[in-house]
């Protein structure tokens, strides 16, 4: 697919998913896709490799959950990778604080550059492996902790709930629906407050995603 085409394709697929994305925005993501694709061929960052798949799977997976971030203020990207979904949550919802954290520093590397190659602004990557202890570790609470198949729920959940701040939730991004998400809640502390099923776009994969709070 040209550029155009893949334009096209972001646009549109924005649409069925509830989100409606501005010519600036969808320039700075297709921007997104390719620095991803340009630094895979040197730094492991990605599977997926062919420029489609990335606009679907990456860039509209990760706005496929807009709604679930939407008014959280700040956001803790957990597991980030190669800043998803963090970066382009930020660059539809430009006022949105991103942290975003991984352990394996030429990720962090990829997204700083990126985040700067885009001009983006309160953007901070943290090259660091979470232990639950945000005031050590340096790190910010925020309205919304997300994290997409960073690792299963009993994991995960207690691992973000120390990163919570007061009235903020967790965000979790499921391909399939655990057994029981709810007990999972319960066991760290929190409780589920929503679940919803997509699916993207063009494949029709099924996403999950999965909201708990205190």
């Amino acid at each position: 697919m040209d550029n155009k085409a893949l334009r096209r394709s972001l646009l549109d697929g924005a649409v069925t998913l509830g989100v409606t994305l501005s010519e600036q925005a969808a320039g700075q993501l297709l921007r997104f896709s390719e620095e991803l694709l340009r630094w895979n061929a040197k730094v492991n960052l990605t599977a997926i490799t062919d420029p489609a798949e990335v606009v679907e799977k990456h860039l509209l997976d990760s706005l496929a959950i807009t709604p679930e971030v939407a008014g959280a203020g700040s956001l803790l990207d957990v597991g980030t990778g190669a800043g998803l979904p963090g970066l382009p949550l930020k660059v539809f919802q430009p006022e949105l604080a991103v942290t975003l954290v991984d352990s394996v520093a030429k990720k962090i590397g990829f997204v700083k550059a990126v985040a700067a190659a885009l001009g983006l602004k309160g953007v901070t990557a943290v090259h660091q492996r979470l232990a639950g202890h945000p005031d050590q570790e340096g790190l910010p609470r925020a309205g919304a902790v997300v994290s997409r198949a960073f690792a299963e729920l009993d994991v995960f959940l207690p691992l973000a709930a120390p990163y919570l701040a007061e009235g903020g939730h967790v965000v979790a991004m499921l391909g399939k629906l655990p057994a029981d998400p709810s007990a999972a809640a319960e066991r760290a502390g929190l409780h589920q407050r929503s679940l919803r099923r997509y699916t993207l776009p063009f494949s029709g994969a099924e996403r999950h995603v999965a909201v708990f709070a205190r």
